[in-house]
């Protein structure tokens, strides 16, 4: 008897499958199919780092980031404090603080050319300041 009953069981289990299966197809037929674009749009990087990030004028970013690179230069990490100043730069081109700070931190990186070209940068955007002599002096000292 308990042949039987696994038999019929088995086969009920067959059948509801069987139902199963065929809904599931059902459903895949009646489901619209996405519009496929001609044109393939490419999806946003998912990985931060590997994103690259679009510079526009922004002075609000670009005075963060001088205070960010201030704190990484009391720490002594020149090399984070270089970035920060760098993207500093590129939000906005007319920050003189920024150039000076860059040309700071570049300097004490040993990397004169760099620093001799935010100096020069800085003396353009800010011929009039007081440090400017003490600037000029370091900028020929750099050649």
């Amino acid at each position: 008897m308990s042949r039987w009953a696994l038999a019929v069981l088995l086969t009920g289990v067959a059948a509801l499958y069987a139902q199963d299966s065929k809904s599931k197809e059902e459903l895949k037929k009646e489901r619209p199919q996405p519009a496929v674009s001609e044109k393939e749009e490419v999806p946003p990087e998912e990985d931060a780092a590997l994103a690259t990030t679009e510079y526009s004028f922004n002075p609000l970013q670009s005075k963060k980031d001088v205070q960010t690179g201030e704190f990484y230069l009391k720490k002594k990490s020149y090399l984070a404090a270089a970035g920060r100043f760098r993207a500093a730069t590129k939000w906005d081109d007319s920050n003189s603080e920024a150039w000076l700070r860059l040309g700071e931190t570049e300097e004490k990186l040993k990397d004169r050319d760099a620093a001799r070209q935010a100096y020069r940068k800085y003396l353009e955007l800010a011929s009039d300041a007081k440090n400017a002599p003490e600037i000029r002096k370091r900028v020929d000292k750099l050649k």
